[in-house]
């Protein structure tokens, strides 16, 4: 007897096709997972006795992700996702089902595979091969198609098995990588250069706020941006019409003028007094002829979406959930199918044949089945098919959901708590009242069920029903040269809309007219009017205009509507009208702005196009992988280039953050070469807190590899040209524009230079003018600290030894030699001439900067305790100096306010929250020492506020 592994895409379907086959004859037993069981049972495949074995996988069992090092936000250039290496695997949340498929197949012949009939499905079948044949490469695979989960689709299936199409599933595997990449690249992108610099009030927690980028979902997001923009740019205009009436003994008929309306006032009004100067009405026209109302195509998924949204302003999802459900509880086909066109081999009749005795569509089914009463017609052609599934139809009978209804539901409802309710308040009423709720939850959902099962029935016997017959009159007549015109009609025949009571055609009687007949209207009017916006899109509209553009497909589009109300992209009404958030604007005008139109539909639809070709085995995954990732990396370094115009339009919704330091230039790093440190990375070009140009590793602070550029840069940016003769590479030459009077002559303003370390101009830049970065950062250099002495100042690097350009070491201005320096001569002046604070007795010398006392404090620090120092806490300077020094003749140091670091003097701008937040209004009034002695703006011990020690150094703290 063959062993046969039989795997479904969910667990309720492996119970259905493992009842069905079994005839409810079965063994139930526990797999790895408590939630996918082992269904078995014998059954015989084309006169073969097999021992199968059912179980399921609960949709993808694989995920696809970028290699570990790339998956960090800041491990690299979001550029480099699209070259960036992926792999697909099996999450840590799905590994007991790998371990099930694992063990069983081990002992099975062969794997027959029941997951849905589309390419989702198809790939979903291909990573239970892959993990199946891991263990156990003899298998024979074969694959099950079917439609239904009803007897006579899953027997044919199970004796019609055919082999799984690997171009489906190379056609997903390759959807999969291009939304990986795209969406990663262009998600971190805005989030990391948007989410700090601005105060999006859509976000609870904006600091992990994440401004998503879908290739579908931004498409989406700029058909309703669109029409918005094209409701707001509206400008109303008058407009006028001439309209006339005829009354007569059979009614009254109003004629429409037939030129419409013009928005000339003269000359409507001239042609107005022609009419009134001449009013006689004469019947140049009657016509008389037979209408039809044609029943609608076979339901494809988008269009149940559409009918449900329209019919009973259910969502897409929830459509979808309903219909899966239907599906899988066998009462319905498969809901996910672009179809619209029935085979010749499906049996019509006998779907119809199922719902005669149902007590609502039952006689009209009766009807359809009569060839007497003549109303059965073959269904019309839709002109798709997805060569997989059938159009939604019917697949089982059900009558008992048809005689609920949404008030039954409330009044079990209120029943029920008032009930529960006064026989047990005071103890158990907050269990019961949520019991009641979820009662009227499931009926609620039970007329979901309802509504969506009857508007597929109803559907289907609209589509084999005779179109409605109507008699349609038109009436023409003439007053005066101007021609107007009315019409009616009568209902002959419904036919179809005896069942499909979701659209109608309704009576329009007008009076009898003969062509010739003259009369005198009863009203003969000029009436204005204006012209309106078109209206918010629907979902039904979002859906159709989705469809028409070719973004995502039936089974998809409901999610990227769903997401883009999920990160409040959008905004929808109780019609069901969309409206974009100040968000969803926002990152589509900065985009629009761009000149790119990376909003529109038509890239995608290149996509879908191509993937579709792939599906048909017309272009392999590679050409279209190549293909789409080459075209969307140019247009992803076209926005970074253009980022500004993104910050631009953030700026018109929203106000600027304080976490931001205002420099927008710096706000993304960009590639300059990979790192040879830690050789995982790549260096970035990027502006620090200072303003100054740097190259820094981009897996700071693991990797704290930096490159400094020459001090007068003023501006840099990366080129797409690749240095010669630099390794590891490839090293970006930058485009380089110096400061004119901060360069030695004979040097150019511009100039295109490698950091790699052969650029000799930049290594003189450096030899001459420093980089710059050290002294700015802080106001002064580093310093270090000897075992035995004070500390001293350490150069960052030995060409700032250049007495020319060389800031003082005392007051860190250019233009003197530290022996002059004038704050060294005015420091020893206030030492000698004030050395007690005369109204305390404390000993204190004045501030060389701003005059302000500075009173005698003692260290506390590690390597400092016990040391005097003198310290200015005026806001306008930084004066610090060690009472030793001054003994020894040495010069008090004090930088000017502007040169210390903004992130110092605003502690809330490095995004800490607690303490530090807390203490920001008066963080400024403070100098805190470090452990080096170097005064830090803007810090304090947060256990007694001294500034003199940090908090593990505080004598205070263990009291």
């Amino acid at each position: 007897m063959i062993k046969v592994l039989n795997v479904a895409e969910k667990p309720s379907v492996a119970k259905s096709v493992a009842t069905i086959l079994s005839r409810n004859q079965l063994r139930v037993r526990d797999g790895r997972s408590r939630y996918n069981k082992i269904f078995e049972f014998n059954y015989s495949i084309n006169g073969q006795q097999c021992h199968m074995l059912v179980t399921s996988v609960t949709g993808h069992l694989m995920e696809v992700e970028f290699e570990d090092r790339f998956r960090k936000w800041h491990s690299c250039d979001p550029a480099d996702l699209y070259t960036a290496p992926v792999r697909k695997y099996v999450p840590e949340d799905k590994l007991d089902i790998k371990r099930t498929l694992e063990e069983e197949a081990r002992r099975c012949h062969w794997l027959v595979l029941w997951l849905d009939c589309d390419r989702e499905g198809e790939n979903i079948a291909f990573e239970v091969m892959e993990v199946c044949k891991g263990v156990n490469r003899n298998l024979t695979i074969r694959r099950a198609r079917f439609s239904a989960l009803i007897e006579r689709d899953i027997h044919e299936a199970a004796q019609n098995l055919i082999a799984p199409n690997q171009w489906f599933s190379d056609a997903v595997d390759a959807r999969q990588e291009i939304d990986l990449r795209i969406g990663a690249s262009f998600t971190r992108f805005q989030t990391m250069l948007l989410r700090d610099r601005f105060v999006i009030d859509s976000a609870q927690d904006d600091r992990n706020l994440v401004l998503s980028y879908g290739p579908c979902q931004f498409p989406t997001l700029g058909f309703v941006v669109e029409r918005y923009w094209e409701i707001q740019s509206h400008e109303p205009e008058e407009f006028w019409t001439i309209n006339c009436t005829h009354r007569s003994d059979e009614g009254l008929a109003s004629f429409s003028w037939m030129r419409g309306h013009l928005f000339d006032y003269t000359s409507s009004v001239i042609l107005y007094e022609m009419c009134v100067e001449e009013p006689t009405a004469t019947v140049t026209k009657v016509q008389q002829q037979e209408k039809l109302k044609y029943p609608p195509y076979p339901l494809s998924t988008i269009e149940l979406e559409k009918r449900a949204s329209r019919y009973f302003r259910m969502s897409s999802e929830q459509t979808m959930k309903v219909a899966e459900d239907l599906y899988q509880a066998g009462f319905i086909s498969y809901p996910r199918t672009e179809t619209d066109s029935f085979s010749s081999r499906t049996d019509l009749h006998t779907i119809v044949q199922e719902h005669q005795e149902h007590p609502v569509w039952g006689s009209y089914a009766q009807r359809l089945l009569d060839p007497g009463a003549g109303l059965w017609r073959n269904p019309s052609n839709g002109g798709h098919d997805d060569k997989a599934h059938p159009p939604i139809h019917p697949t089982k009978f059900s009558a008992g959901e048809s005689r609920w209804s949404q008030d039954h539901h409330v009044v079990h409802f209120l029943i029920l708590v008032s009930t529960c309710a006064w026989q047990s308040f005071f103890s158990f009423w907050s269990n019961l009242v949520i019991m009641a709720l979820n009662e009227f939850l499931k009926f609620s959902y039970s007329h979901f069920l309802q509504r969506l099962y009857e508007l597929v029935v109803r559907h289907f016997l609209a589509c084999v029903s005779q179109p409605a017959v109507g008699a349609e009159t038109v009436v023409e007549i003439d007053i005066a040269g101007e021609r107007f015109s009315a019409s009616g009609r009568v209902i002959l025949a419904k036919n179809y809309l005896d069942v499909y009571r979701f659209e109608s055609w309704g009576d329009s009687m007008i009076p009898t007219h003969v062509q010739g007949q003259q009369f005198i209207p009863a009203t003969l009017t000029l009436d204005s009017g204006v012209t309106r916006p078109p209206p918010l899109l629907s979902e039904a509209d979002l859906l159709s205009c989705m469809d028409k553009a070719g973004i995502g497909t039936d089974a998809t589009m409901h999610d990227h509507i769903k997401k883009l109300l999920d990160r409040f992209y959008v905004t929808k009404d109780a019609n069901t009208r969309f409206s974009p958030t100040n968000l969803g604007e926002a990152l589509v005008m900065g985009y629009d702005d761009m000149g790119y139109e990376l909003w529109k539909p038509n890239l995608r639809s290149l996509m879908e196009y191509d993937m579709k070709e792939v599906s048909v085995g017309n272009k392999s995954k590679a050409e279209v992988l190549a293909t789409c990732l080459q075209q969307m990396k140019a247009c992803f370094l076209d926005a970074k280039v253009n980022k500004v115009k993104l910050l631009e339009a953030m700026a018109i919704f929203f106000n600027r953050s304080d976490r931001s330091n205002g420099d927008d230039s710096s706000a993304l790093g960009e590639n300059v070469r990979p790192c040879g440190l830690c050789q995982e990375a790549n260096m970035v070009l990027k502006k620090n807190r200072d303003g100054n140009f740097m190259v820094g590793c981009s897996g700071f602070p693991q990797c704290r590899n930096a490159v400094w550029l020459p001090g007068p840069v003023l501006e840099a940016t990366i080129t797409n040209n690749i240095c010669n003769s630099c390794t590891p590479g490839p090293v970006y030459l930058i485009q380089f524009k110096f400061r004119q009077l901060e360069i030695p002559p004979g040097f150019n303003v511009n100039h295109l230079g490698c950091i790699g370390g052969c650029d000799e101009t930049l290594r003189q830049l450096i030899e001459i003018c420093g980089t710059g970065s050290r002294v700015q950062a802080r106001g002064r250099p580093p310093t270090t600290t000897p075992s035995n002495g004070p500390p001293t100042t350490t150069p960052s690097n030995p060409q700032r030894s250049n007495s020319r350009q060389a800031p003082c070491i005392y007051c860190y201005q250019t233009g003197h030699a530290s022996t002059d320096c004038p704050s060294r001569i005015s420091a020893t002046r206030h030492v000698q001439s004030h050395g007690m604070n005369q109204q305390n007795g404390e000993s204190s010398i004045p501030c060389s900067t701003c005059g302000t006392p500075c009173v005698l404090r003692t260290a506390n620090t590690a390597n400092n305790r016990g040391r005097k120092f003198y310290s200015c806490s005026s806001q306008a300077c930084n004066f610090f100096v060690w009472e030793d020094s001054l003994n020894n003749g040495s010069a008090p140091r004090s930088a000017p306010r502007q040169n210390i670091s903004s992130s110092a003097s605003n502690p809330s701008r490095r995004g800490g929250r607690g303490r530090g937040v807390q203490n920001a209004g008066r963080a400024g009034d403070v100098t805190f020492v470090s452990a080096t002695g170097e005064p830090i703006s803007g810090r304090r011990c947060f256990v007694c506020g001294d500034p003199s020690h940090f908090a593990n150094a505080c004598p205070s703290r263990g009291s």
